[in-house]
């Protein structure tokens, strides 16, 4: 199923749709973006399991939280216990965002090390207001063309400083990954993939410009794309 150039692959619940977005990540070669949130952990676990060598691959982050990187709340620290932790092998390079120096420097860095960086895989959750990576609605950062990284504001719990990849970074990708789970972003869900691009719903504006764009999502959240 395709809709706004979006294909959608809908799975019968979370375990299967997390399975799906493992199976992806263990098959991909290259410069991979992770993301946080809660969604993806089980999703992390599954591809270490699948996958047990990742020196064909280098590991960025969409967005981090300007915390230490052990902090409950690092986007790192959670692929580090899922995923990183429980491989044989490791990842060519991890860039991890260094939100511990705070937005602005942590910004600059990542900025600096995305530059001439071509990006095989973006993974991406959804949130409840339909914000991707820390790009939330109505934020100055969703305008922003030149820089790769910069730092924002979150309007949602953790309200904690943080650093982004911008949408023009995000949309290199030769893929375009997003996992959504769950009945709480079913409307979400509906305007990011099936409504009109509207920086209210920054999801919306996110797609591949060259490549693929694919939303892995369980039955419920995808409840109001199906009916």
């Amino acid at each position: 199923m395709s809709q706004t150039g979006v294909e959608l692959l809908v799975e019968p619940d979370a375990e299967s749709a997390a399975r799906a977005c493992a199976t992806m990540l263990a098959a991909a070669e290259g410069n991979v973006v992770l993301t946080g949130g809660s969604t993806p952990e089980r999703a992390y676990e599954l591809a270490a399991e699948l996958r047990r060598d990742w020196s064909d691959t280098a590991l960025w982050w969409g967005d981090e939280r300007c915390v230490p990187p052990e902090h409950e709340w690092s986007n790192f620290g959670l692929a580090k216990r899922a995923l990183l932790d429980s491989i044989e092998v490791p990842p060519a390079a991890v860039h991890r965002i260094e939100g511990e120096l705070g937005a602005e420097e942590a910004a600059r860095r990542y900025d600096e090390a995305l530059l001439g960086v071509s990006l095989d895989v973006v993974l991406l959750g959804l949130g409840p207001d339909g914000h991707a990576a820390s790009l939330f609605p109505g934020a100055q950062g969703l305008e922003e063309r030149e820089r790769r990284a910069i730092a924002a504001e979150a309007t949602l719990e953790p309200i904690v400083d943080r650093v982004t990849m911008t949408i023009p970074v995000l949309e290199s990708a030769a893929l375009l990954l997003w996992l959504v789970e769950g009945r709480g972003k079913a409307d979400a869900a509906a305007r990011a993939f099936a409504g009109a691009p509207d920086p209210a719903t920054p999801a919306s504006l996110i797609r591949s410009k060259n490549g693929r764009t694919l939303a892995i999502l369980d039955r419920e959240a995808a409840s109001l794309l199906t009916n």
